[in-house]
């Protein structure tokens, strides 16, 4: 196992120096799900929401959230990302919302946090939207898809997992 990056010689919390990195483009993939009814994902795609647009709004949330995500997660660097992308696949079968995010950044750390953040506040935005219909709706699965740049190379989700 690798040693811990967030922790000092004395193993107190602190933020990595990334001084001496190299800059290059970085780029993460995330998803996630929301488990609900097949009735509310009709709701969805029909417009039929009282609060309005559930995807549009949810889409927006997932950006905002991806650029605030050092203001939120303790230790990450402030990163000026140049793209945000949230998109959603409803299963109305299954009563599911796939969503998957993908952020990217020129610079010297990577942007995992952003995407996984973008796609938790993304779910977040779809349950308070839709809670007046479905109390019980899940969110579950939010994980790494995806990442490449910088010193630890690529990384891809094993089809298996």
């Amino acid at each position: 196992m690798s040693e811990l990056t967030h922790l000092d010689h004395t193993g107190a919390a602190a933020m990595v120096d990334i001084s001496n990195k190299t800059e290059t483009k970085r780029e993460a993939r995330a998803s996630g799900k929301v488990q609900t009814t097949p009735q509310v994902i009709n709701l969805i795609s029909q417009a039929l929401i009282k609060k309005g647009d559930v995807l549009a709004t949810a889409r927006i949330a997932g950006i905002m959230a991806a650029k605030k995500t050092s203001e939120l997660i303790p230790l990450c660097h402030s990163l000026m990302l140049s793209k945000v992308s949230i998109d959603f696949k409803l299963q109305p079968e299954l009563g599911q919302i796939q969503i998957e995010s993908c952020c990217v950044v020129s610079g010297q750390t990577g942007v995992e946090m952003e995407a996984l953040t973008a796609v938790s506040v993304a779910a977040l935005t779809i349950y308070d939207m839709c809670k007046a219909v479905d109390k019980a709706m899940c969110i579950s699965d939010i994980q790494l898809l995806e990442k490449t740049g910088g010193k630890s190379g690529h990384y891809l989700l094993a089809a298996d997992k």
